[in-house]
């Protein structure tokens, strides 16, 4: 979910200095809740200044969702939010208890779960989706979940740590490793969890209908289930409280045995589906896109 920045001369690392979240974490441990949150208010503002990529682009995408330009103290908020949520990682990672519910319908999901099937896990750089995979460790499962490494951020290794041993990482910084680690785990047994929206690391895309024009998407994880056999199931999840927050899931993806053709069709629709989902929850709350890069482009006819 984090806001990546990369170069060639340096591993990528999230804005801000190597510090920045440890002390921010620091701070959050000992000041009082109303005083942090002024203060966060205030750094965020000055992430707005100082960050003119990512503050074009939540400009662009505001726009883009609402149909209007967007105001200086939107773009704000769309900042402060992406950091409140970096906060409840850290805050989690340190022990605060963190539930989620199911939206309905929410039936195939709780089948997967019960089932025990090792599947494949699609999700967005969406509101509370980073959680996601730590939801599945409760259910006893073996999760492996794809990550860019950066720098300067270790809350989600802590987080794995402190929720047990069923949460490993596979890092797309070494793609050639990462393609053996991958098939390695969904030999194992293992799930595997992926977000499905950002273009760099992904050589399998398709246009999909979405925020008013057919946009290219990662389309990498359907290859992999018709590949290895595993289903995919799709989830993003939203605030829903303070510590709590509710999970939309799609229905479950069967690579099934009609032939290759017909699975990748219904794939298709599968996947389009689920991103109207996606497009209704962002025009109730457009603060819930953490991509802070432009958009995804336009697919050629």
């Amino acid at each position: 979910m984090a806001l990546s920045v990369q170069s060639p001369a340096a591993p990528p690392r999230n804005p801000g200095p190597r510090w920045g979240f440890g002390f921010l974490r620091r701070a959050d441990a000992v000041l009082p809740r109303p005083v942090f949150d002024f203060l966060l208010g205030l750094g965020t503002w000055v992430a707005v200044a100082a960050m003119p990529g990512p503050r074009r682009a939540s400009r662009a995408y505001l726009a883009t969702v609402r149909g209007r330009p967007a105001a200086w103290t939107e773009v704000w908020r769309h900042f402060l939010e992406f950091m409140q949520t970096l906060m409840l990682i850290g805050r989690v990672s340190a022990g605060q208890p963190y539930r989620c519910a199911l939206a309905p319908p929410g039936d195939a999901f709780a089948a997967l779960m019960a089932s025990g099937q090792p599947a494949l896990f699609g999700t967005f750089h969406f509101g509370h989706s980073d959680l996601l995979g730590f939801m599945l460790g409760e259910f006893n499962r073996k999760v492996h979940m794809i990550r860019l490494r950066v720098e300067n951020s270790t809350d989600l290794e802590q987080l794995a740590e402190q929720r047990g041993g069923g949460i490993a990482f596979l890092w797309v910084n070494e793609p050639q490793a990462m393609l053996f680690a991958l098939k390695a785990a969904v030999q194992s047994g293992a799930s595997v969890a992926m977000k499905c929206d950002r273009l760099g690391h992904s050589a399998k895309l398709e246009g999909f209908d979405f925020l008013g024009a057919r946009r290219l998407f990662p389309f990498t994880i359907y290859h992999l289930a018709i590949l290895f056999r595993r289903p995919v199931m799709l989830c993003v999840s939203v605030a829903h409280g303070p510590t709590d927050s509710l999970v939309h899931c799609s229905p479950l993806f069967e690579p099934g045995e009609d032939g290759r053709d017909a699975a990748f069709a219904r794939a298709r629709t599968h996947f389009q589906e689920f991103l109207h989902r996606v497009e209704t929850l962002l025009r109730d709350d457009p603060y819930r896109w953490f991509n802070f890069l432009p958009l995804n482009p336009p697919a050629s006819p």
